[in-house]
C-alpha cells in the first residue's frame, strides 16, 4: 500500500498502554478500521512497551514533534493531563479529535457523542466540529436516563455512579488484589494507589495522599451531564461513590415523575434511550453481567410505595469497553 495513502488514513491512539487505550484498539481491529495505520502513543514511562497492531508488532512511542502528523482521527485514551499536554499538537494535525479521557468534558472544548444522544435531544450529528468528548460509562447512563425520563415528565432525579478500581489503571486494580490478599491473611495493607483501604470497603473519598479524587471524577460526570442536557428543564444531582469491584460501573437513580407515567410507559422510555432492560423474574444487572458487553442495562424500574411517581432505577455498564464502542461507533459515522 502506497505511503500517503497508508498515511491518509491513520489512527493515532494517544494513551495507548491505558485499559481503554488497548480495549479501543482491540475493537478497532475488528472493525472496518482493520486495516488502517494504527499510531501508538503514551507518556514517557510507557514509551517503549512492547503490543501488536493490526497483527503486526508494534512499541508504543513517546509523543515527539510530527507524532500527529496526518492523523485522520486522534482518540486520547490516557490522562486527562496527557490529553490537555498534548492537544494542541493533535489540533495542528487537523484530523478529527476524540476524547475519552475527561479532559475537554470540563474545559466544554468538544460536542459530546455517544449512540442516541442527538436523537434523544432533538438535534442533528454536529458532523462540522473539530473535537468531541465520549462521556464515561457513569456519565452516558446518567444522560441517557434523563433524557429518557423526560419523556415521562421527570421533576427531580439524584444519580449515584459506583466506580471500580479499574477506573485508576491496572496501577488500581493491583492495589485491590493485594489489598484483598492481605486482608484475608491479616496482614496490613499497601496503599499507595489509594491512600485508603478500598478491599471489602465503599468509600465517598479516598486518601489525601492519593492521586485519584472522587470528587474530581464527579466533577467530571457532572461536566458530561451538563453539557449534554444544557437545554433540559432538570439535571441530575450526581454522586460517585468507590466500590470495591475490579470491573463495572454500578448506578443507582431515584426519579420523580409525572403521577400518570406507569412503569410500561418509563420501561420503554429508557429502552429508546439504548438500555437493555432485564426481563421481569431476570437477574438484576451486576458488573459481573455487564462485563464485555457494549450496552447500558437497566433493572426494570421499581415504584416507590412510600411516593406515588417516584421510581428506583438499578443498572451497570462495562466502564472500560462501552465508552471505547461509542468511540468506534462515532469515527464510523465520521468517516
Amino acid at each position: 500500500m502506497p505511503s500517503m495513502e497508508r498515511e491518509s488514513h491513520r489512527i493515532v491512539i494517544a494513551g495507548a498502554s491505558s485499559l481503554l487505550g488497548a480495549e479501543l484498539k482491540s475493537l478497532l481491529e475488528e472493525s472496518k478500521f482493520a486495516t488502517w495505520d494504527f499510531r501508538l502513543l503514551d507518556e514517557e514511562d510507557a514509551a517503549g512497551t512492547l503490543t501488536e497492531a493490526g497483527g503486526e508488532a508494534t512499541v508504543i512511542q513517546p509523543v515527539e514533534e510530527g507524532s500527529f502528523d496526518k492523523a485522520r482521527f486522534v482518540l486520547f485514551t490516557g490522562s486527562a493531563s496527557f490529553t490537555k499536554m498534548n492537544l494542541a499538537a493533535a489540533k495542528r494535525s487537523a484530523g478529527k479529535i476524540a476524547d475519552l479521557s475527561g479532559s475537554l468534558a470540563c474545559e466544554g472544548e468538544a460536542a459530546f457523542w455517544f449512540p442516541k444522544l442527538n436523537e434523544l435531544q432533538g438535534a442533528e450529528f454536529p458532523s462540522h466540529a473539530a473535537a468531541f468528548a465520549v462521556p464515561s460509562a457513569a456519565g452516558a447512563a446518567a444522560i441517557a436516563l434523563t433524557l429518557a425520563l423526560s419523556r415521562c415528565g421527570v421533576k427531580r432525579i439524584a444519580f449515584q455512579g459506583f466506580r471500580p478500581v479499574s477506573e485508576a489503571g491496572r496501577a488500581g486494580i493491583e492495589e485491590l488484589e493485594s489489598q484483598t490478599g492481605q486482608l484475608l491473611s491479616f496482614q496490613s495493607v499497601g496503599q499507595p494507589v489509594f491512600d485508603a483501604q478500598v478491599a471489602f470497603n465503599m468509600l465517598d473519598a479516598y486518601g489525601d495522599a492519593s492521586a485519584h479524587k472522587l470528587d474530581t471524577v464527579g466533577e467530571r460526570v457532572r461536566a458530561e451531564v451538563h453539557a449534554s442536557l444544557a437545554k433540559s428543564a432538570v439535571i441530575p444531582s450526581i454522586q460517585v461513590i468507590h466500590a470495591p469491584v475490579f470491573y463495572g460501573t454500578i448506578f443507582s437513580a431515584y426519579a420523580e415523575v409525572d403521577p400518570g407515567a406507569d412503569a410500561g410507559k418509563i420501561s420503554e422510555a429508557c429502552a429508546d434511550a439504548g438500555f437493555a432492560l432485564t426481563a421481569r423474574g431476570e437477574a438484576s444487572p451486576s458488573n459481573v453481567s455487564a462485563a464485555g458487553e457494549k450496552t447500558m442495562q437497566l433493572a426494570q424500574p421499581k415504584a416507590d410505595p412510600a411516593h406515588p411517581g417516584t421510581w428506583w432505577f438499578w443498572g451497570a455498564a462495562d466502564n472500560i469497553r462501552l465508552p471505547a464502542w461509542h468511540a468506534v461507533k462515532l469515527i464510523e459515522k465520521l468517516a
